[in-house]
């Protein structure tokens, strides 16, 4: 084999025990950098692999006994403009996205290729949003807990538990709070990718009606060119009347 077949057949992953014992008998010193570079892949992986299996450890203790099991996360609580936007998913056994992890962890590029893979091998996803009237009327924590009853109320399936990132959903199934759960259980981390790239989605949409606040970017926070802009244009529709410095702009009375 040349050393571009080799190549080709390493980059392929499946690769025999016969076929890297052949190999590591050939003495071109091409063959062997590419066989060092494919073990280090290879460890890498594993160790992904070995990661991702223990970030079951919640799941499988309600699976052991036959419960299903949803996780439960939200993006979109610090923002000025935009809603926020909270995922429930449910996986089982057979779930083997090894990318998923806390979706802070993984670039925006990843976030897209994992979001339709997670929809597909999801046994059900649902997801809630509560717009900045919302928050603005019941303040973001309740629009929070809301916005996760309403994931959870749009599975087709009901689960026997919850796996929350460090809240407490209003609905009667027994849940179990966990901190930084996303990077603890892939059923929250699924939820917290699902939930991160559907209110990106939603904000490059506004991001088209109000262009000059660059929300397909900054996805409604604050940042210094959309302090700019606020301050400039003043407030849209979207953005939340009851967060400094948005609030500068209205009277007590109009933030009700």
């Amino acid at each position: 084999m040349t050393i571009k077949d080799v190549k080709k057949l390493l980059d392929g992953g499946n690769v025999s025990k016969e076929e890297l014992a052949t190999l590591a008998k050939d003495s071109r010193s091409g063959i062997k950098k590419l066989l060092v570079s494919y073990q280090k892949k290879q460890e890498k992986l594993a160790k992904k692999r070995a990661a991702f299996l223990e970030r079951f450890k919640y799941e499988r203790n309600f699976w052991a006994k036959g419960q299903t099991v949803a996780g439960i996360d939200e993006v979109g609580r610090g923002p000025l403009a935009g809603p926020v936007v909270t995922a429930a998913v449910i996986v089982d056994d057979d779930f083997d996205l090894f990318d998923v992890n806390d979706s802070k962890q993984i670039s925006p590029k990843k976030r897209l290729e994992l979001y339709p893979k997670i929809l597909q091998e999801a046994v059900s996803v649902g997801v809630g949003v509560k717009s900045a009237q919302v928050i603005d009327q019941i303040n973001i924590y309740e629009a929070d807990r809301q916005a996760m009853a309403q994931a959870v109320n749009a599975l087709d399936r009901k689960p026997d538990v919850l796996l929350v990132d460090a809240m407490n959903v209003p609905v009667k199934i027994p849940q179990i709070r966990l901190i930084k759960g996303d990077a603890k259980s892939n059923s929250i981390a699924a939820a917290s990718i699902v939930a991160k790239v559907f209110r990106d989605k939603l904000m490059d949409d506004y991001d088209k009606i109000y262009p000059q606040y660059n929300f397909s970017h900054n996805a409604g926070y604050g940042t210094s060119a959309h302090l700019a802009a606020l301050k400039k244009y003043g407030p849209t529709l979207i953005h939340r009347k009851t967060f400094a410095p948005v609030s500068d702009f209205f009277t007590e009375k109009q933030k009700k």
